[in-house]
């Protein structure tokens, strides 16, 4: 029994430090690429995008902005900021990624707060994020990624929870799964002039359960 517990223990140990030469072998590649991109090599620039934008879009823009099309926006308008700041970025010893995502955080933020289209979250809520970004400890994409997806699921799930059944289809048809106010309309055996009135009591009765409230309607 012993031996079974010192095998499993070693065994711990041994993945704790082969993940950790794996994340400095990462971080040593992804600095050589910022160092090149920084004297002005467009192709190690583009490398370190199309590494992390993929998950930057589906774990950090898309759960907060609701929109395939919001979110696609706001990863471009996030590759033209990198572009035109990385000489700025400073290499710290906390990679590449949460800069990135902190740059995508305050797009996502700016779309908020312009008001471009119907979201689930105000914009103070993507503000206090962006202020968490910049004081919390960085840590490894993966884990970075796994945590915004499930604090965006859950914050979601909940609020929809709280409120009408009716209304949690509204908001799921028109703004989640970004269906025509025609199709949501049918989906809901209303007509869309009818659909609109529900929806926005509907956004309304979100926005209080976020707020910590409850309505049933």
């Amino acid at each position: 029994m012993l031996r079974r517990v010192e095998r499993g223990a070693q065994s711990s140990a041994a993945a704790v430090v082969a993940e950790r030469e794996r994340r400095a072998e990462a971080d040593a590649l992804d600095k050589g690429l910022v160092e090149r991109a920084q004297a002005g090599d467009r192709g190690a620039l583009g490398e370190l995008l199309h590494k992390y934008g993929p998950g930057l879009y589906r774990s950090v823009l898309l759960p907060r902005l609701g929109s395939e099309t919001a979110a696609k926006e706001a990863l471009a308008e996030t590759y033209a900021k990198v572009v035109a700041n990385i000489g700025k970025f400073v290499w710290q010893n906390v990679g590449f990624y949460p800069w990135l995502r902190t740059v995508a955080l305050r797009i996502a933020l700016d779309q908020l707060r312009a008001k471009k289209r119907l979201v689930l979250f105000e914009a103070d809520d993507l503000e206090r994020e962006v202020d968490a970004a910049q004081t919390a400890t960085p840590v490894d994409q993966q884990v970075s990624d796994q945590r915004d997806r499930e604090a965006a699921r859950r914050k979601v799930e909940e609020a929809l929870a709280k409120i009408n059944p009716r209304y949690a289809r509204a908001i799921r048809l028109r703004v989640l799964e970004e269906r025509s106010r025609e199709e949501a309309a049918a989906e809901l055996e209303v007509t869309p002039a009818t659909f609109d009135v529900l929806l926005h009591r509907s956004i309304a009765s979100l926005k209080k359960a976020l707020g910590g409230g409850e309505d049933r309607g």
